[in-house]
C-alpha cells in the first residue's frame, strides 16, 4: 500500500472508507439508528464532485494498494470558519478499522506537515466529535484544545473539540 494524491477514480471508494469509519468510530457515540441508515452509494458523487473541482489550496490524499483499493484518506486545506486560525484545517481523516494502528496516520501527518510547511501556513486545526478515540491520536501528535462547539447528527447534539498546532513545527511533537 501507498499514499497518493486522489483521483475521481477514487470516489467509491473513498466513499466506502468514510461510511464504514463513520460505522465503526462512532458507535456508540452516535445514534445506531443514523449509522445503520450510512450508504457508502449515497455518497460516491459527492466525492467525485469534490474531486473534479479540487481547489488549489487543498489536497485529498488516499492509502491505496497496488489494485487501487482505498483503506484511508485525508483532505485539508485552508480553515473554513477562519474563527480560530487563519491558517490550515484538517477536514477529515479516516481509515478502515483494519489498518488503524499501524502508522499510516502518522504518514499521512508526514504529508500533511510537508504541505502546510510548503506553503507557508503557520498553524493548525482540527474538529473532533467528543468520544473519538482519534482525539487521543490528535493530542499525542501536538494538538492541544482550543474550543468546543455543539452540532446536530441524526438529530441528536454532540460536541465537537477543536484542536490546534499553534506551530506546524509541533505537528508530530509528541506531548
Amino acid at each position: 500500500m501507498h499514499i497518493r494524491h486522489a483521483n475521481e477514480q477514487d470516489a467509491a471508494g473513498i466513499a466506502n472508507v468514510h461510511v464504514n469509519s463513520w460505522k465503526t468510530t462512532y458507535k456508540g457515540i452516535v445514534e445506531d439508528r443514523f449509522l445503520e441508515n450510512l450508504s457508502a452509494a449515497d455518497r460516491i458523487e459527492g466525492w467525485r464532485r469534490k474531486l473534479a473541482n479540487m481547489p488549489e489550496d487543498e489536497q485529498l490524499l488516499v492509502i491505496a494498494d497496488e489494485d487501487g483499493k482505498v483503506y484511508g484518506f485525508m483532505s485539508y486545506g485552508m480553515e473554513r470558519e477562519q474563527k480560530i486560525s487563519d491558517e490550515g484545517e484538517l477536514y477529515a481523516i479516516y481509515l478502515l478499522k483494519e489498518i488503524q494502528g499501524m502508522g499510516w496516520g502518522r504518514e499521512l501527518f508526514a504529508r500533511l506537515k510537508e504541505f502546510l510547511q510548503k506553503n507557508g501556513y503557520r498553524s493548525l486545526l482540527v474538529w473532533v466529535l467528543e468520544g473519538n478515540s482519534a482525539e487521543h491520536f490528535y493530542k499525542h501528535m501536538g494538538g492541544q484544545e482550543r474550543r468546543r462547539k455543539e452540532i446536530v447528527i441524526g438529530g441528536k447534539t454532540h460536541t465537537e473539540v477543536a484542536l490546534l498546532w499553534s506551530s506546524i513545527d509541533r505537528i508530530g511533537s509528541f506531548s
